[in-house]
């Protein structure tokens, strides 16, 4: 079984790119974020005739989360749990049924956080708070389950070609590399540095200044998989040719394959 993670910045924007990607490597389940589009709004036909149960988690303009897969989708719950007060869609969450049994999943678009010195840094550290206390919950129940998504985290200076530059930002401050640390002290394992350590292996180049030409990239895009995920753990990877497609998002797919 194929799992993946996108950040794909606007699902009608990029429709034709994510069908091609779609195609050419047919994941049996699919995490998308920022498809910055209402549910009644989401595109579901084109997925659909590719094959794909969809589920979606959405707002206007921005934020935004989907789930596609191939099997039905079981149990679906929206909104990251521990605020009800928070609007912002940006977690969804199901299980699937597979010849191993019962997994389960969740697709998260964390709060960037920027810029320092306003609301919204808080509101990222309270964010990954629940989400930590969200993740001990699941764990307690020992199945098979994943958190994949958009972090907004670097999580050391090696996912950073230039990591000096990033001093001043909300992605790479003490207390946001703490938390994601504090979620793989639970017993989550990290899915991309288990497979390599190799350095300049990024899944976001932003727009500006030749960033993806020069390949200063960060690595902010994760997969975190209980010991019962892991335990299915058969290759992970990132398909980083998709950044150099017409019109592509900022971010790059990211992938695992577990023996179920």
């Amino acid at each position: 079984m194929k799992i993946a993670t996108w950040n794909i910045n606007g699902v009608k924007a990029r429709l034709d790119t994510v069908l091609d990607w779609l195609k050419e490597t047919s994941p049996d389940i699919a995490c998308f974020q920022e498809i910055k589009s209402v549910d009644e709004n989401f595109p579901l036909q084109p997925f659909e005739d590719l094959g794909y149960n969809v589920a979606t988690h959405g707002q206007k303009g921005f934020n935004g989360v989907a789930l596609l897969s191939k099997t039905p989708l079981e149990d679906v719950r929206r909104g990251l749990p521990g605020n009800d007060d928070d609007e912002q869609a940006r977690y969804i969450e199901a299980g699937v049924s597979t010849s191993a049994g019962a997994i389960r999943f969740g697709c998260l678009y964390l709060p960037n956080g920027n810029p320092l010195g306003t609301e919204k840094f808080p509101y990222k550290l309270d964010w990954m708070d629940r989400l930590i206390a969200h993740a001990e919950a699941r764990l307690k129940e020992e199945i098979p389950f994943l958190l994949l998504g958009d972090y907004n985290v670097i999580p050391d200076p090696i996912d950073a070609k230039n990591p000096q530059n990033w001093g001043d930002d909300a992605l790479f401050q003490p207390e946001s590399r703490q938390r994601f640390r504090a979620l793989t002290h639970l017993g989550l394992t990290e899915a991309v540095r288990s497979c390599t350590e190799a350095e300049e292996t990024f899944t976001f180049w932003d727009y500006q200044a030749g960033a993806w030409q020069k390949n200063n990239g960060i690595r902010i895009d994760h997969i975190l998989l209980s010991p019962q995920a892991t335990d299915l753990l058969d290759g992970c990877g990132i398909d980083k040719h998709v950044r150099g497609w017409e019109k592509p998002s900022d971010h790059v797919p990211v992938w695992v394959k577990l023996a179920a």
